[in-house]
């Protein structure tokens, strides 16, 4: 390792520093006496771990003989992530204490899988991106069952390990064949036996198609996404909340990263594969999550249907499905960090609550928390002119553009379905059935993000805040 090398992975290295350090403070000054102050210096951390790599990064750097790439696109990630993480795990500090699970392990396991989720966006190498993938599971298996004394949180855990193995092992498979064949692990070395004409060896084919079949787990894709309702109801909320945000994107980056670094010169052929797993996704979260009354469950659905549209920016092969992608999953993110917000403020009598019909009347107890979620639920329907109804637009024109016309109108479909269930919680709130009111007490951490969340789905419609013009440029980066 050269100096080179190791400035191009500073961000990644003090952070694994960091989370040393606070593992040995936790230790040395008596475990879960200092949890609280640990929590809150990781969120300071990782906003200026965020900022840093947001403002401080430029050009495109390589190290370790290209296994790690530092470019636009890796930073773009990156910079999501750690915001989304730090907000996460802001919001969620007076939900862990009060249920007793303010462990000083949490906040030092999710700087771990954050670490995983840099160095997988960052992966230019069949072996670092099963190493990033592996550090961001192995912690993310840990946190959804912090629960022990539940026996539903051990079972989130359990599934989420079990069927996380089998999707490692599917990924490993595809990456040993792909390896046997192309005679590198390095993408840039792949890439190269991909002849100009688009002619692609019949075992890179199908070690391509088990590696998209094992990162599908990771973003809840269908026909990989059995674990997502179980453990989305089973975590601690704070743990489902992070599920849902930072791991999503690292992991919808990482196959870009795979398939544009990789397999660039035959979009058309895992673009196929990645439009029906899109479209199973989409019409699979739209339709099962009508039935769905518990809110944690609702939002699983509400993901899969969601991740199948980012897969269909994706699906296009081009820079602008990259850049559609990529403003897709940033809007996503924090619609679901607003909407999070408020599920984990939902009690009564100190109790958590997730029917969704408890939110009866809501607007007449609550009138600014009801408009807020009004605002997030009506875009993540994709209702205009809420910010979610242009980021389905911008992966719906990018499959128009890219001649998946069936895919864009599928999509369109998909869409319609799933509003009724995001509609049917604000007809709740606003005509529901009036019952015994929810507890009032919202921390101020939460209220804030829920109505940030809730105005930059409003004001973001004017110029989506210029993360169009950025992930453009990620999206030039990564495509060539």
């Amino acid at each position: 390792m050269n100096v080179s090398d190791f400035s191009t992975v500073l961000p990644e290295f003090l952070l694994a520093v960091y989370a040393l350090g606070a593992l040995l403070a936790g230790a040395y000054f008596g475990k879960d006496k200092i949890a609280g102050l640990l929590l809150w210096v990781t969120v300071a951390v990782m906003l200026v771990f965020g900022v840093w790599i947001g403002l401080g990064g430029t050009g495109s750097h390589e190290a370790f003989g290209g296994m790690f790439i530092d470019d636009a696109f890796a930073r773009f990630a990156k910079v999501t992530v750690l915001i989304a993480g730090a907000a996460v795990l802001a919001m969620s500090a007076d939900y862990m204490t009060r249920r007793g699970l303010m462990r000083f392990e949490y906040p030092i396991l999710t700087v771990l899988a954050t670490i995983g989720m840099m160095m997988m966006v960052s992966a230019g190498d069949l072996m670092a991106l099963y190493m990033g993938l592996e550090l961001m599971s192995l912690s993310l298996y840990v946190v959804a069952a912090l629960r022990r004394d539940s026996e539903r949180s051990s079972e989130a855990g359990l599934k989420y390990f079990v069927l996380g193995s089998l999707s490692s092992g599917l990924l490993l498979y595809g990456a040993s064949i792909t390896y046997g064949f192309a005679g590198t692990t390095n993408f840039a070395g792949i890439i190269s036996v991909v002849t100009a004409d688009g002619h692609l060896p019949l075992g890179v084919l199908f070690g391509m198609v088990f590696m998209i079949a094992g990162l599908a787990f990771k973003v809840s894709a269908v026909p990989f996404h059995m674990w997502t309702p179980d453990v989305y109801e089973g975590s601690p909320t704070p743990v489902t909340a992070f599920f849902a945000t930072a791991p999503k994107m690292a992991a919808m980056a990482l196959i870009a990263r795979l398939v544009h670094g990789a397999f660039g010169h035959v979009a058309g052929e895992w673009g196929q594969i990645i439009g029906l797993i899109a479209v199973a996704s989409m019409f699979l979260g739209a339709i099962a999550g009508i039935g769905q009354r518990n809110i944690k469950r609702l939002m699983a659905y509400s993901s899969i249907a969601h991740m199948g549209f980012a897969l269909m920016g994706l699906m296009a092969g081009d820079a602008a499905g990259v850049q559609a992608m990529l403003i897709y999953m940033t809007i996503y993110v924090v619609m679901n960090v607003g909407t999070f917000a408020f599920i984990l403020s939902m009690e009564r009598d100190g109790q958590p609550v997730t029917d969704i019909r408890s939110l009866g009347m809501l607007s007449k107890t609550e009138p600014v928390k009801a408009l807020a979620l009004l605002v997030l639920f009506f875009s993540l329907a994709g209702v205009p002119p809420m910010l979610g109804f242009f980021a389905k637009l911008s992966v719906i024109k990018a499959a128009l553009f890219a001649g998946y016309t069936w895919v864009a109108v599928l999509g369109v479909i998909a869409s319609v379905i799933a509003a009724f269930y995001y509609l049917r919680i604000v007809y709740y709130i606003y005509f529901g059935e009036e019952g015994e009111a929810l507890d009032s007490r919202m921390p101020a951490v939460q209220w804030g993000l829920l109505v940030l969340a809730a105005l930059a789905m409003v004001f973001g419609a004017v110029n989506l805040f210029g993360i169009e013009g950025v992930a453009q440029a990620a999206a030039a980066s990564l495509v060539h």
